[in-house]
């Protein structure tokens, strides 16, 4: 026996003691040696840099303060440390070029997710997704610096976000998408001419995935499409009318329904359901099994309630893998423009096989984020202010809670709640009383954050 196989018998016969524990929480930390690295490719030239592409943002430059000095000296804000939150950071970990990281989420850790989410471990459930993940990613990749934030990504303001050269987002919801791509681009400055101002733009990687679909687009905000101007790809959710809920279940959705909307109201008056709690959840599984055999209805799951209550998305570990790698990809792509961007979506269909495709995602001439159109609508003068503001919930706006003002007086607005008490009494009344025909309105709406809706109504 060579002395090169006799050494690889004995590390393969080394003793337990000596072997790496299965618990990866108390593994070493990786060595250079053990990882790769990006920096090689951020300091060659390549007949394929980002300018050569059909969305050239910028040019690549291997000299030295180049693309590797501005690569690694950007901060990056992850949104979401979820399915899709640790395979981004775990990406931007093993670049081993990007170092600043903040990453945030309002979620804390369920049992489910321990079978995709593999940041976390057993001992986690009940703790911060973000303070969790972040902690596990700075202990196992030293050189790494990943600052979190538990809360709402509504709860940090304009400055916040300003200090990011890129977003890169894993939200599963969206309204929050919604609304943190109406603060990206809330977020851009304009020249004398109207041009944005190119220091200004920080672009938005946004991913998503569903079961084995998923996709990845690259938004420049005010220059190419952005999240709103591809709403109507989005089908509104079907509402489940009470009465069938409370009367004729038929579906083990139904049962589910009734026990978190009306037993749990009904048995806890004065205290909100913890989506979270492990305890609220088990209670309304019982219960909603007790409904489901009332009615002869099979189907009911602890893992179908949870999904029905906190409207979780069948997610397939391999779908998040892959969706997250093209956005830390195209991540990479902006900050150091070593290759072609994005233009400017990509699906990922899975379930049809390895198969993706690309294409522009146009920008919408109407969208009241990216562009400045005013919108026109023709209204009965009977109409009332009340059915006015139903319609722009209902319609292509999908707006949640709208405020409504003219250029002289306000019609109506929900906060704060002395002003909203103060013009409630509107709601009812006919927009004949409260303005002229071909009068602009302005109307905002928390979905859009600071961005307003311009609308004329004209009396038909």
């Amino acid at each position: 026996m060579t002395s090169q196989k006799r050494s690889a018998l004995e590390m393969t016969n080394s003793s337990p003691a000596n072997a790496l524990p299965l618990d990866t929480t108390s593994r070493p930390p990786l060595s250079g040696r053990q990882r790769g690295t990006l920096k090689t490719l951020l300091a060659r030239s390549s007949p394929f840099a980002n300018e050569t592409g059909s969305l050239p943002i910028g040019e690549f430059d291997t000299s030295t303060g180049g693309a590797l000095h501005t690569t690694a000296n950007a901060k990056i804000l992850v949104v979401g440390a979820g399915g899709l939150g640790c395979e981004i950071l775990k990406d931007l970990a093993m670049s081993c070029v990007v170092r600043d990281i903040v990453v945030i989420d309002l979620d804390t850790i369920d049992v489910t997710n321990l079978n995709r989410q593999f940041l976390f471990r057993s001992k986690d459930v009940g703790h911060s997704k973000a303070e969790v993940a972040a902690k596990f990613i700075n202990e196992r990749c030293p050189w790494m610096n990943v600052v979190p934030y538990h809360g709402k990504i509504q709860d940090k303001d304009a400055d916040f976000y300003r200090q990011f050269k890129v977003v890169i987002s894993g939200l599963d919801n969206v309204e929050a998408r919604r609304w943190l791509n109406g603060m990206i681009n809330n977020l851009v400055e304009f020249d004398e001419d109207g041009d944005p101002n190119p220091e200004t733009i920080i672009p938005l990687v946004d991913g998503g995935t569903e079961g084995f679909s998923g996709q990845s687009r690259l938004i420049l905000p005010r220059i190419t499409s952005c999240f709103e101007c591809s709403l109507d790809a989005f089908a509104p959710t079907a509402a489940v009318p009470l009465c069938t809920i409370a009367e004729t279940p038929r579906i083990p959705e139904h049962c589910i329904a009734y026990a978190y909307v009306l037993q749990w109201a009904k048995e806890f008056p004065d205290r909100k359901l913890d989506t979270d709690s492990p305890a609220d959840m088990k209670w309304v599984y019982e219960k909603a099994l007790e409904r489901a055999n009332q009615f002869g209805i099979g189907g009911v799951t602890y893992m179908l309630t949870m999904g029905v209550v906190k409207n979780i998305i069948p997610a397939v570990a391999s779908t998040n893998a892959i969706v997250s790698a093209v956005c830390v990809n195209e991540a990479m792509k902006v900050l150091s423009f070593c290759s072609q961007s994005l233009n400017t979506y990509m699906m990922y269909m899975g379930s049809e096989g390895i198969h993706s495709h690309t294409f522009v995602y146009e920008q919408k001439s109407t969208c009241p984020v990216c562009t400045t159109h005013v919108h026109r609508l023709a209204q009965p003068p009977s109409t009332t202010l009340n059915a006015l503001l139903q319609q722009l919930c209902e319609g292509e706006f999908r707006l949640k809670s709208p405020s409504v003002t003219t250029s002289s007086k306000t019609l109506y607005m929900r906060k704060p709640a002395a002003l909203e008490r103060a013009t409630k009494g509107n709601l009812d009344k006919p927009l004949s009383e409260l303005m002229s025909s071909g009068e602009e309105l302005t109307i905002t709406d928390p979905v859009f954050h600071d961005t307003s809706l311009q609308l004329v109504v004209t009396f038909e």
